[in-house]
């Protein structure tokens, strides 16, 4: 009866130490959710992981809720009132040689994290005005449903002197403080993407998905596009997306510098 339960339960209570120890030895990838009792866990990540276990299977995906003042190893986590998410991943010993080689990719010794794919990459921003308004989650789902592959999702509030850079090629219109400002004022979330099927180009496939710069060209003429249901008007767009190749190269090597992509078209960012 027990055994049954556990293999149809979406997500496991740890609880105890015995637990957390048999929840680190569980092969693929598994995500904690690290809660406090008076708030209790995530529930809309606890639906969205639920739901993506189904999709991606129970076998490749484990979810996890664990209160920090149960287990003495999460002591660190006590007291903090923000989300916090711990990923554990163990490596099937089936692995091939090659499917090793491509997961970590030629690192020369160097500490640098890798971003490994044979496809190319772009940048996606989910904008601070999209997530103040509870977006970001929603989006995501789109995105994911749009065909594409999030390598990396970060959420992070931006600095001015990072989107005086990010935007140089702006700096002489009427709106670049103003979208500077926009983009320092809360957190946004950066997402590196990638096509999980097909070899389209990604940066022209995202650009299409996301739709026209101004929200209200977008709804006139792509209704369907990210910016059309998302964005309000310009600058509070929701979504950004790289404009071209080189583009999305720069902007993935300033947002990004400690990753490294094996990519041949992200070549430059292997420095």
């Amino acid at each position: 009866m027990g055994s049954r339960k556990k293999e149809v339960a979406l997500q496991v209570n740890i609880s105890t130490q015995e637990l957390w120890e048999e929840m680190l030895s569980s092969k693929g990838l598994t995500v904690v959710d690290v809660y406090q009792g008076w708030c209790g866990p995530c529930k809309p990540v606890v639906s969205l992981f639920q739901k993506m276990r189904i999709e991606v299977g129970l076998d490749l995906l484990h979810f996890a809720l664990a209160e920090a003042d149960h287990l003495d190893v999460l002591e660190k986590y006590r007291g903090k009132c923000e989300p916090t998410f711990l990923f554990y991943a163990i490596k099937d010993e089936a692995l091939s040689d090659e499917d090793e080689c491509v997961s970590h990719g030629k690192n020369n010794g160097e500490d640098e994290d890798m971003v490994s794919s044979e496809r190319t990459c772009t940048l996606a921003i989910i904008k601070p005005d999209a997530v103040a308004h509870g977006k970001t989650d929603e989006i995501i789902m789109k995105i994911q449903e749009a065909g594409f592959e999030i390598l990396t999702n970060e959420e992070r509030t931006m600095t001015e002197a990072e989107m005086r850079l990010f935007y140089q090629h702006r700096a002489g219109e009427e709106t670049f403080e103003k979208l500077v400002h926009h983009m320092c004022s809360g957190p946004s979330h950066l997402l590196i993407l990638t096509r999980t099927e097909g070899f389209e180009d990604v940066v022209t496939t995202w650009r299409t998905v996301i739709g026209p710069c101004d929200p209200n060209v977008a709804r006139r003429e792509q209704p369907e596009s990210l910016r059309a249901q998302y964005g309000t008007e310009m600058p509070f767009n929701a979504i950004h997306g790289s404009r071209d190749r080189e583009d999305a190269d720069r902007e993935l090597a300033l947002l990004f510098p400690s990753l490294k992509f094996s990519d041949k078209n992200t070549e430059a960012l292997q420095g």
